[in-house]
């Protein structure tokens, strides 16, 4: 017989609210709950996994990939949600790829190339923005904040960026999606001024090992999410 579970024993579980629960219900991200005939919820094992999975995938991923994970899950497209967490993978492995490929960068002396682009000292934003790989939109952003300044040509009066700009504007890139703030930021390139790269190597392995706990997060919330998976074919 087919145990059943109340939304304050689910809720106990996974240490959070039963509003909580009743949540997720209503963004469509779990199975449909059957009630009794007193109109009580009557959670089954099967919805109970799609909780753990749910929860343990929001720890390595963002919450709208997660979102859509799920709802793709109860809608019984599995090979399509497979996918969408295989991508979040390769994206965790080329991020980690760029920020050593910065490391490296921060180490060379000299910066006349970058991925095989010749780099000058006059570059416009577009160029410095197609070379980070970075919107022009973010540029300013960060010239605004004060992190990058430009200069102005006299002739036209375009924002011109020399090298030190550029690898400035390739290391906030690599870390705006990690927990460094602008205000963190500013530290690490006035470090890169003066030629501090102890500092600035750290910072860069500190994001290193914070990209490995995200990726064992990961893992762990693939783990459950086949789990749950599993229960389809039940």
């Amino acid at each position: 017989m087919e145990i059943s579970y109340t939304p304050k024993q689910i809720a106990k579980r996974l240490s959070v609210s039963t509003t909580t629960l009743r949540r997720y219900e209503e963004l469509d991200l779990v199975p449909d709950v059957p009630r009794t005939a007193s109109k009580r919820r009557c959670y089954t094992s099967f919805h109970v996994q799609a909780f753990v999975a749910l929860r343990a995938l929001i720890k390595g991923y963002d919450i709208p990939v997660v979102y859509d994970v799920m709802r793709l899950l109860k809608k019984g497209h599995i090979e399509q949600a497979l996918w969408v967490v295989n991508l979040q993978q390769y994206n965790i492995q080329t991020e980690k790829q760029r920020i050593r490929e910065v490391i490296g960068l921060i180490r060379k002396t000299d910066f006349s190339r970058y991925r095989n682009i010749l780099i000058t000292e006059e570059m416009s934003i577009g160029e410095v923005a197609a070379i980070a790989g970075v919107n022009t939109s973010a540029i300013r952003h960060w010239e605004k904040e004060r992190l990058i300044r430009s200069e102005r040509n006299p002739e036209n009066g375009y924002r011109v960026f020399t090298q030190r700009e550029l690898k400035k504007i390739i290391i906030i890139s690599s870390l705006r999606k990690t927990v460094y703030s602008i205000e963190r930021m500013k530290p690490l390139l006035e470090a890169l001024e003066t030629q501090d790269l102890t500092a600035i190597e750290h910072s860069f392995q500190v994001t290193l090992q914070k990209l490995n706990e995200q990726l064992a997060n990961q893992l762990k919330g693939i783990s459950e999410m086949m789990r749950y998976i599993d229960n389809f074919a039940k």
